[in-house]
């Protein structure tokens, strides 16, 4: 039987190889400090080994001074500089914090990023920032989730924002609603044929 279940948002933003990095930047720092209790708030940043050392320091800085609390894997750690970056453990991976905390994660592939989703995230919202558009289809099409972004924030899962109104709730289920819940998504059908002495035989 169908249900709407409006539910948890453990959303990840990933910056693939080839992202623009001032865009990832951008994008990382608003799907989290936008409004961090939300369900569509960025809680996990996964981050391409080939770009880490050049953007680890960048974002981290930026979330920091945000007062943003990271916790990382040993090699967002040792990127990290100055910045504190608390050990991440099993369970950060699995946290929708709903606060101003992120677990930031290093990957070395776009496969492992949509491994690493589809096993810790909850099907709400997912980003990707990158400049390949075979990249964008791959994890479009790999990622499991109702809304699925290419160089945006995961902040714009709303029903306001896709133009439908306002908004109850975000399905992460595929029957018979996902992604917001408006109006429409409350109501069902009932068909009503009028006719004038039809058969089918």
């Amino acid at each position: 039987m169908p249900v709407i279940y409006a539910a948890a948002g453990n959303c990840h933003v990933y910056v693939h190889d080839d992202a623009d990095l001032e865009m990832a930047r951008r994008v990382a720092f608003d799907a989290k400090v936008d409004r961090p209790g939300v369900c569509n708030s960025a809680e996990t940043l996964l981050v391409n080994a080939i770009v880490a050392p050049a953007f680890l320091p960048e974002i981290l800085g930026d979330l920091h001074d945000a007062g943003v609390e990271l916790f990382g894997d040993d090699r967002v750690r040792e990127n990290a500089g100055d910045i504190e970056v608390n050990a991440a453990t099993v369970e950060d991976w699995d946290t929708e914090y709903l606060d101003m905390k992120m677990a930031v994660g290093v990957v070395d592939s776009e496969q492992e990023a949509i491994d690493h989703i589809n096993r810790h995230g909850t099907g709400h919202s997912e980003a990707i920032i990158t400049s390949s558009g075979q990249a964008a289809r791959e994890f479009t099409i790999g990622v499991d989730a109702a809304a699925v972004y290419v160089n945006a924030s995961t902040r714009f899962t709303d029903g306001f924002e896709y133009g439908m109104g306002a908004e109850i709730g975000n399905s992460t289920q595929k029957l018979h609603a996902r992604g917001p819940v408006g109006l429409r998504e409350l109501t069902t059908y009932k068909y009503v044929a009028r006719g004038d002495g039809q058969t089918r035989g």
